[in-house]
């Protein structure tokens, strides 16, 4: 039984909005800037399988592709590879592992880096989140030195088994100690902002229903 199936669920209700909006409440790292979905993917949320890539050295000879034994090995129905370590223009995702990471109902990738044949990763429907696409091959250019290990996506840390949510505002990572606090707080944040949409909708002012106070609020209830 998957006993992060509850928290998963509740995190897939909410947006990465809410979810940084949480994260400032709690000075906490977690949100991202230039990785986006490529292509018009549906959101992910899930758990985290890291990875770090590094530029393959000329004498390094034959390796096992990158990611591939991870995805091989992978185990559930929650995880999310997050790939660290792209290198600007190469590929470290495409349309043969995007298969075979299907094959393990892993539920989606997001990479600091490149990803090439997006074409076959939204004919299968699976997600890629990154920082943009490419043609050139990680063969010969790209090897895999780590998985399971803290690394770092777009200057911040992600650990094995922290919660990930991305869609088309882009990727954020909840340390998994702090998920419920970090639930707690966006619920009643999209809760109030909710109110607010209402609120000004009815006729009240935008400057009225936006103060300060209001969201202050939310951290006061969180604390109560």
């Amino acid at each position: 039984m998957n006993t992060h199936a509850p928290r998963l669920s509740r995190l897939a209700d909410l947006d990465t909005n809410t979810v940084s909006d949480a994260l400032d409440f709690l000075e906490l790292p977690g949100a991202t800037a230039g990785l986006r979905p490529l292509w018009r993917c549906p959101k992910i949320v899930g758990r985290a399988s890291t990875l770090q890539l590094a530029p393959k050295h000329a004498d390094s000879g034959l390796t096992v592709h990158p990611i591939t034994s991870v995805i091989a090995e992978s185990q559930g129905d929650d995880r999310v590879l997050v790939i660290a370590g792209g290198i600007e223009g190469i590929s470290c995702w495409g349309d043969i592992v995007a298969n075979a990471a299907t094959v393990k109902h892993i539920r989606g990738t997001v990479i600091d880096g490149f990803s090439r044949d997006i074409d076959g990763s939204e004919a299968i429907g699976y997600p890629v989140y990154g920082r943009g696409v490419t043609m050139v091959s990680a063969r010969n250019r790209l090897v895999q030195t780590g998985a399971g290990e803290p690394v770092t996506m777009a200057g911040v840390k992600v650990a094995q088994d922290d919660f990930v949510i991305a869609d088309r505002c882009g990727a954020v990572f909840v340390p998994a100690a702090r998920i419920d606090e970090v639930l707690d707080i966006a619920e009643r944040t999209a809760a109030k902002q909710a109110g607010m949409v209402s609120r000004i909708r009815a006729g009240q002012s935008v400057a009225e229903a936006m103060h300060d106070r209001n969201f202050a609020a939310v951290m006061q209830e969180h604390h109560s």
